[in-house]
């Protein structure tokens, strides 16, 4: 009599041991991927979009000076990521320069400005998490450009 009630036990166990099998290869799966793989794809997706933000910003300041003309006042805005690798981050100007500072040193880069000579400075930055403008104002012959 006692067989027959390890009978109806039998598919219950083996059910049970192939959820536990399951279970353990979906664990160690999800775990080599988010020890290894995913992080390297998530950081070189980042540097991808930092350096692809940076292009577009160079792209936007240089295409908002007009040709040589009386007066300057130009208003401009640029579209920029609101994060780079889930993080905020800053694009500034230096020397003719923009400068992507971000959270992740490995992250940062920096591109030069192709400008004219007439461009006598170019000043200020901006935030990823505010509206990104450009402000370009001066003369013929001197011109300044305004990141705000």
């Amino acid at each position: 009599m006692s067989r027959d009630r390890d009978r109806g036990v039998t598919p219950v166990v083996g059910k049970g041991l192939e959820a536990a099998i399951v279970l353990l290869y979906v664990a160690s799966l999800v775990t080599t991927l988010h020890g290894g793989v995913l992080p390297d794809y998530r950081t070189a997706a980042a540097t991808e979009v930092g350096d692809r933000t940076l292009a577009s910003a160079a792209e936007g300041v240089e295409s908002s000076v007009p040709p040589p003309s009386t007066a300057v006042d130009v208003t401009r805005t640029v579209s920029l990521p609101d994060t780079i690798g889930r993080s905020t981050y800053r694009i500034r100007a230096v020397n003719r320069t923009l400068v992507l500072d971000h959270p992740d040193a490995d992250l940062g880069g920096r591109v030069r400005l192709a400008l004219p000579d007439r461009v006598i400075s170019v000043e200020g930055s901006w935030e990823s998490d505010d509206p990104a403008r450009i402000r370009v104002r001066g003369g013929n012959d001197r011109i300044r450009v305004i990141l705000s």
